[in-house]
């Protein structure tokens, strides 16, 4: 059997064969070494507002250059970015240098943007790439964010914080079994969300999909252990829409409303999004 390697960036620790590319399409066993396969091409480049990240109470009405590359170590059926997360090289990118990302965002100082953020696909499954550049947005007096679903090993997190300024983090369900079915891990999220929020500014997002996060017992123990944490680290549940393979119909606006009451019996922060 030919030689292996593990790939050390997520649980899933994939045991890959010269040439074999791992199950999140962005890492790739080459000539005796796991190497990124997104690394400086980029599928999607925007000065979006901060709040649409989303962060409410860090950089209010700023903006930030956000950068998406390809690929997602989970498998969400409810994907909102499936064309770019559940697809690997051949995706269609554009090639951005860190020196050139950390050079567009100064220019665009002028139109308010603080920094970068590391969006729209996953980005620690890409980190040097965020490493590189992330170091260089610092040295320019710019800030970094991530937009992630947590779902790292701790020394790849350790590595980065340091350069990191705020992070939004998906916890995708309270529960244990239904996070398997999304190819994640619970405990893995919960120790990102513990550790990042000791070194930066932390925001935690909550889709209210059908069977993940649209019950309210199970978001009343989401909640009750995030204020144990801080109880104004801000909270945001969103509304689901029908994407990618799950077609059930939209959260019903009812069910919005219980699960953010529920909510704000522990947090101070709690907000509703997409509706």
């Amino acid at each position: 059997m030919p030689n292996k390697l593990i790939c050390p960036v997520c649980f899933h620790h994939c045991a890959l064969a010269e040439g074999q590319i791992g199950r999140c399409r962005a890492r790739e066993n080459r000539e005796g070494r796991i190497v990124s396969l997104s690394y400086g091409l980029v599928t999607s480049v925007a000065l979006d507002p901060v709040e649409k990240k989303p962060f409410a109470r860090w950089q209010s009405g700023k903006f930030i250059l956000s950068v998406g590359t390809f690929g997602c170590n989970l498998s969400c059926a409810f994907c909102q970015n499936a064309a770019i997360s559940q697809v690997g090289a051949e995706a269609e990118t554009e090639e951005l240098s860190p020196e050139r990302l950390a050079y567009l965002a100064e220019l665009f100082i002028t139109r308010d943007n603080v920094g970068a953020a590391f969006t729209y696909n996953e980005p620690l499954i890409g980190w040097e790439y965020v490493y590189d550049a992330a170091k260089l947005l610092h040295e320019k007096g710019l800030l970094v964010a991530l937009v992630t679903n947590g779902t790292v090993e701790p020394d790849i997190l350790e590595t980065l914080l340091p350069f990191v300024d705020a992070m939004n983090i998906d916890l995708k369900t309270w529960s244990a079994d239904a996070y398997q079915k999304l190819g994640g891990d619970l405990e893995t999220v919960k120790r990102t969300i513990v550790r990042a929020a000791e070194a930066c500014h932390v925001e935690v997002t909550t889709l209210a999909a059908p069977g993940f996060g649209d019950d309210v017992a199970a978001m009343d123990e989401e909640a009750a252990w995030l204020a144990s944490i801080s109880e104004e680290l801000p909270l945001h549940i969103s509304r689901y829409f029908p994407r990618w393979k799950m077609t059930e119909s939209m959260t019903p606006l009812e069910t919005m409303e219980k699960l953010c009451e529920t909510a704000r019996k522990h947090l101070k922060y709690v907000y509703a999004g997409n509706c």
